[in-house]
């Protein structure tokens, strides 16, 4: 199988690199870097103009790929990788190569406006995030992991419902390919008290919240049965909160070599990405790369 991964040679940013070869090592899939340059305008006689424009889209592709070979020989030599230059918009070259690949996932990375460490939605993400039919995987900006890291652990974003529990299957299934450890976390935030404060409803919705989902995630692990065996550590639970998503997410702990997975909103096309508000928002809080699923 293959993982496409989107680089941008404006950014020169190496974290979808990082991110992209530690989940191919995982799972036994090589790579296929895709990086987008400028394409022709269609006219139907090409003018000196446009043949020069044309040669400078071909000439710039072909330096980035030479680029994009030495950065994957420095970060990933153990994953059989390639790098190729795709004329047009970047989300549209990334999904036509998953398209000719029957690529597995696509991964990319944030936005160049945002802190070290943190997810950031770039226009191509979302573009991806609202129309992909395979999951996506998003990098923090300045993702770096050590030579030869494998996923560790990946951590189910668990909302209690139907859908969330499907999501839990993927996930549980993901874990066992790549033999890693299997976590199930709930993310509630609590807003601000009511007025006047001694009026404070919020506090018995969420903790009724709590605890509708305990038990709504001992049974969906419970459901899982043999794929619940997915590493040398049993299955976690537990429910995060916070005043804001940053805070709940801080709730739990963090490694690096983590990977959150959220699932896409039933709203959207039957078998395509589109996230909703709350996964969006657990995205962009989240320390870790994010994998959305359909």
């Amino acid at each position: 199988m293959t993982i496409v991964v989107g680089y941008a040679a404006a950014k020169g940013d190496a974290a979808p690199l990082h991110l992209g070869a530690m989940l191919a090592r995982s799972a036994g899939h090589d790579l296929v870097v895709v990086t987008a340059v400028p394409a022709p305008w269609p006219t139907p006689l090409a003018r000196a103009a446009d043949r020069e424009f044309e040669a400078w889209a071909r000439d710039h592709g072909d330096r980035t790929v030479a680029t994009v070979t030495g950065l994957l020989a420095e970060v990933c030599p153990d994953v059989p990788s390639r790098a190729v230059a795709r004329p047009g918009k970047e989300a549209a070259a990334l999904l036509g190569v998953a398209e000719e690949t029957g690529a597995a996932l696509v991964v990319v990375g944030s936005g160049a406006d945002g802190p070290l460490g943190g997810v950031v939605v770039s226009s191509t993400a979302d573009r991806l995030l609202h129309s992909s039919p395979v999951p996506v995987a998003v990098a923090p900006r300045g993702f770096r992991v050590p030579a030869g890291a494998t996923v560790t652990r990946a951590t189910c974003a668990f909302r209690g419902d139907d859908a969330s529990g499907q999501v839990l299957e993927r996930t549980a299934a993901i874990c066992r390919a790549v033999g890693a450890a299997l976590r199930v976390v709930t993310f509630a935030v609590r807003g601000r008290t009511m007025y006047p404060p001694e009026v404070d409803g919020e506090s018995e919705v969420l903790q009724a919240y709590v605890e509708h989902t305990v038990t709504a995630q001992r049974a969906a692990v419970a459901a899982l049965g043999d794929l619940a065996g997915t590493g040398p550590r049993p299955v976690e639970t537990a429910v995060a909160t916070g005043r804001t998503w940053p805070e709940a997410l801080d709730g739990v702990a963090w490694e690096r070599t983590d990977v959150l997975v959220v699932g896409s909103s039933a709203a959207g096309v039957v078998a395509r990405l589109f996230l909703g508000s709350t996964a969006t928002r657990i995205l962009r809080a989240s320390p870790v790369p994010v994998v959305v699923v359909p």
